[in-house]
């Protein structure tokens, strides 16, 4: 019977030292896609004969960790305490930044007992290879050209993978963009929490060391001076609209991208 393996332990995360291999030092983003690739392609596998579960995903999430690290990745993950306990219906809604915390997430949540299904837009589902992954974990699939239809499919879909017992991560921006604008950071996370009753805990990160490629978005340089940070803030009750919880959500995730960046935090 596999067991699911944290990779670390306690309400934090630190990179710890590591010595770092000539490849990587010298070819960061050829040694950290190598390993990478190896990890969908065995994920593809399972996937595609019916032997990839919910471990697995943890387990392959874990790896890319490993393998972001042996590149000189350095993580910086806090808040981790406050995803104790939660014994009902929960949505994690963050801003999304790179191809990473799709990737990343999973490991750091799942320890916590949560099942996990995202919401993600069809062309992740459609990838060659890495689509069969997203398949299998049984994604809410929005097409990213309807608000309002993309609205209808997460409160119902959305809705069924909670009755299940599983936990969403959403992320309510248009676009994945290293500038976070709240103006296009959605309340569509919030408007299901308040039609189904579950919590909402705010995820801010910083996940630039996995930049945009210029061909390919999904696929851009590793560059592992840009220190990795995900920070998990206190789950909330929706009430009333939910707009107060929604601002609360946007003011959690400017303050740490503010922080991080070393600027001046509004009073």
């Amino acid at each position: 019977m596999k067991q699911l393996k944290a990779f670390y332990q306690g309400t934090a995360y630190h990179t710890p030292q590591r010595r770092i291999g000539w490849l990587p030092r010298l070819l960061p983003t050829l040694s950290f896609y190598l390993k990478a690739i190896a990890i969908v392609w065995k994920a593809s596998y399972a996937a595609r004969h019916g032997r990839y579960d919910s471990i697995d995903w943890h387990d392959s999430s874990a790896a890319t960790v490993r393998a972001l690290e042996e590149t000189g990745c350095h993580f910086e993950v806090t808040g981790l305490e406050h995803l104790k306990g939660i014994d009902r219906p929960c949505i994690f809604i963050g801003n999304h930044m790179s191809t990473l915390e799709t990737f990343v997430l999973p490991s750091l949540i799942m320890p916590h007992g949560f099942d996990l299904a995202y919401v993600v837009k069809r062309s992740l589902v459609d990838y060659p290879i890495f689509g069969d992954v997203v398949n299998v974990r049984d994604p809410v699939v929005v097409d990213r050209v309807n608000p309002r239809e993309d609205l209808k499919v997460v409160l119902e879909e959305g809705a069924r993978r909670l009755e299940q017992g599983r936990a969403l991560i959403i992320f309510p921006q248009s676009t994945r963009t290293v500038d976070f604008d709240p103006k296009q950071f959605n309340s569509i996370g919030i408007k299901l929490a308040k039609k189904t009753g579950a919590l909402v805990v705010p995820v801010a990160l910083l996940t630039w060391a996995w930049s945009s490629g210029k061909l390919v978005k999904d696929f851009g340089p590793i560059v592992p001076s840009r220190t990795i940070h995900f920070a998990f803030g206190k789950p909330m009750e929706v009430t009333d609209r939910g707009q107060e919880e929604h601002q609360r959500i946007v003011d959690f995730i400017q303050q740490h991208l503010d922080q991080w960046r070393g600027k001046p935090s509004d009073p």
